[in-house]
């Protein structure tokens, strides 16, 4: 259903420079923020409110019946980005993402502030249903 396309030199470990998708439906993921179950926003800093995103993330998967093996692209948006913060995502989402299946492509987009100031970082999507799973 997904599958790596990475040229010969491609370094980033973890991330698919491209994923080729066949067979399935397209389901787009929101924005992701760092809430809870209840949709409380999860305050603290840039490591817990990503897991907190994840979390959410996960929850939206299992809802459509899939887990994160069906992710083809992750975005993510982060305020007051710093280089250091892309070996916390790293390893936040090795945390979820089994490097074994296909790596999703993803992107880091800086962004000088969310919606709330309070929000640290949002996350959005696609993954891929298989074709006979159906959500309605």
């Amino acid at each position: 259903m997904l599958t790596a396309i990475n040229p010969p030199g491609a370094a980033f470990p973890g991330v698919s420079q491209a994923v080729q998708i066949s067979g399935g439906d397209l389901l787009i993921l929101g924005g992701h923020v760092p809430t809870d179950e209840e949709g409380n926003l999860v305050e603290g800093d840039f490591e817990t409110q990503l897991r907190a995103v994840f979390q959410g993330v996960k929850r939206t998967l299992a809802a459509a019946g899939v887990g994160f093996e069906t992710v083809a692209r992750l975005t993510y948006y982060v305020a007051e980005y710093e280089p250091s913060m892309l070996s916390i995502l790293r390893k936040v989402r090795s945390e979820f993402i089994d490097a074994a299946h296909t790596s999703p492509a993803s992107a880091v987009v800086a962004v000088v502030q969310l919606y709330d100031k309070a929000v640290r970082v949002e996350v959005d999507g696609f993954a891929v249903l298989p074709s006979k799973t159906r959500v309605y």
